[in-house]
């Protein structure tokens, strides 16, 4: 007869195999976790940049990004309200000085013109026409005054006629006063055509020199409408290469209205942007590096605009090497302001190893060993860390990322064969 096993002892032994089980797994994850750590404890040299401290010279940048733009760039603009009535040209053409890009609409302009030509004309027999009026008023007064003068001379006459006339009785007192009386206001009356006369010659300059001046302005109205007429045939104004045009023939442009972009690609600069928290650094005359692939172009900063826009201010950078091949339109570039240099310093070239902290710990190689040590950095730029203490000049470093062993103090560094 079977043994009857309890429900006591059948859990008692359940639980004695499972306990079993989560031993075996522990011991496997312990056996698991301690060969990650012996494997991990080991890598091959190959896959770390390692770098030699030296000594030299460092910059201290800030970093911003930039757009390679010309250094020249002509706008041409509608010199009148017209329509575009040709296209000769197309974005990205090289152009010569004089190359006919466009020709715009005339007929409007042509009218203006004619009749502002005939407005002139009339305005010019205007002024022959003042001119001879006043004149004739001139002399008119002058003729008038020379006139009055002749009355005063035949009522002097008189009065002398009438004084001895009234001696000898053959004129009373009276008829001597009133020819006394008319000399007296024929004098007035002199004076005040002698000064009418002086008036009108001297405001006749300056109303001479106005209406020469209405002219003047008239006739370089003309001018400038004959030279935007001219202007409706759209020429280059120097070499170049179209960067922008406006092709939409038939279109309406009011005057002002750009048409057409011509640049000197021969020559660059460089219009850059950074975050306002810079914007101490970022100042007119700060010596800037341009980053393109592995080539550095230097230059400073030429201009900054006043206005932040979304945190954001923006700088232009004129190259010492504007012409380099390196440079082309709308290529975006890296920028690092120098906001501080020194010489003769210990360095490192600079690689994912480091961080932002003053001090950190880094792998420095010693034979088949990385042993980790902690330094103190100073300056820093793309390219080079300034180390102040915990390396020495000849001693090599572990510049690439090494986060899967910063639990480590030291590991093996496999060599290369």
């Amino acid at each position: 007869m079977d043994t009857v096993i309890s429900k006591s002892d059948q859990q008692k032994k359940k639980n004695k195999n499972l306990m079993k089980w989560v031993a075996v797994i522990l011991l496997a994850a312990i056996l698991f976790f301690v060969l990650r750590n012996q494997l991990k404890r080991k890598a091959d040299e190959g896959k770390f940049l390692i770098s030699t401290v030296e000594m030299g010279d460092i910059q201290n940048t800030i970093s911003a990004t930039g757009l390679v733009i010309p250094s020249y760039e002509r706008v041409i603009n509608a010199p009148v309200n017209t329509e575009i009535k040709n296209v000769k040209l197309k974005r990205g053409d090289e152009v010569r000085i004089g190359s006919l890009i466009m020709e715009l609409d005339r007929a409007y302009t042509i009218l203006e013109y004619e009749k502002l030509k005939d407005e002139l004309d009339l305005k010019r027999n205007s002024i022959n026409r003042l001119k001879l009026e006043f004149d004739k008023d001139l002399v008119d007064i002058d003729l008038k005054q020379q006139l009055k003068g002749l009355q005063l001379s035949e009522l002097e006459a008189e009065i002398k006629d009438q004084k001895k006339l009234n001696k000898v009785g053959g004129a009373t007192n009276e008829e001597v006063e009133k020819a006394e009386l008319n000399l007296k206001q024929a004098a007035i009356e002199k004076k005040i055509l002698l000064n009418e006369l002086k008036f009108k010659q001297q405001a006749n300059v300056p109303d001479k020199k106005n209406l020469e001046l209405e002219f003047q302005i008239q006739a370089k109205r003309l001018a400038e409408l004959r030279k935007k007429l001219n202007e409706t045939s759209v020429y280059a104004p120097s070499d170049g290469v179209i960067t922008w045009i406006n092709e939409d023939i038939g279109k309406t442009v009011n005057v002002g209205e750009p048409l057409v972009k011509i640049a000197d690609l021969k020559s660059f600069r460089i219009e850059a942007s950074s975050s306002d928290r810079n914007s101490d650094h970022i100042k007119v005359g700060a010596i800037v590096n341009v980053r393109i692939n592995n080539t550095t172009l230097t230059g400073t900063i030429s201009s900054v605009l006043p206005a932040v826009e979304n945190n954001t201010i923006k700088f232009l950078v004129e190259l010492d090497k504007t012409d380099s091949k390196l440079l082309k339109p709308n290529l975006k570039v890296e920028i690092f302001i120098v906001s501080d240099k020194k010489s003769n310093v210990l360095r490192i070239q600079n690689g994912e190893a480091f961080n932002g902290a003053k001090t950190q710990d880094v792998f420095i190689v010693q034979g088949d060993k990385a042993v980790k040590r902690t330094i103190e950095k100073g300056l820093s730029s793309s390219d080079y860390v300034e180390i102040l203490s915990g390396a020495k000049t000849g001693e090599k470093i572990i510049i690439s990322e090494t986060e899967e062993y910063k639990n480590m103090n030291e590991f093996i560094l496999n060599k290369k064969n």
